[in-house]
């Protein structure tokens, strides 16, 4: 049985910049984007090294894994209660924002027919 070895220093540190690059308030440079997403994506393909350590803590990281092995697994790293969840929250606020009155001098509760 072979033993995985552990994600190298550099795998890392190129998810951690994929990490930032993902929450940049500013824009991101698309080639600069593609390309550490490129690098991280052959760091991935490495059979023999255990990600799931590495996967945990960057979810950019566990997307693009999840994107490179989707013929064969699906969207198995998405946490499908974390999805539903949301699913079900944006479901309340489009029915709420439905019940909203559409006269802005209806009262709280009321609706503009009233």
């Amino acid at each position: 049985m072979k033993t995985l070895q552990a994600p190298t220093r550099s795998a890392a540190i190129v998810a951690q910049l994929l990490e930032r690059l993902d929450a940049s308030a500013q824009p991101v440079d698309a080639h600069q984007y593609r390309t550490v997403a490129a690098r991280l994506a052959a760091l991935l393909a490495d059979a023999g090294t255990d990600w799931q350590p590495l996967l945990a803590q960057s979810p950019a990281a566990a997307a693009l894994y999840e994107n490179l092995h989707y013929a064969d697994a699906g969207l198995c790293r998405s946490p499908l209660d974390a999805a539903m969840r949301a699913e079900l929250a944006a479901r309340l606020a489009i029915d709420a924002a439905r019940r909203k009155p559409s006269s802005p001098s209806a009262a709280p509760g009321e609706s503009a027919a009233a």
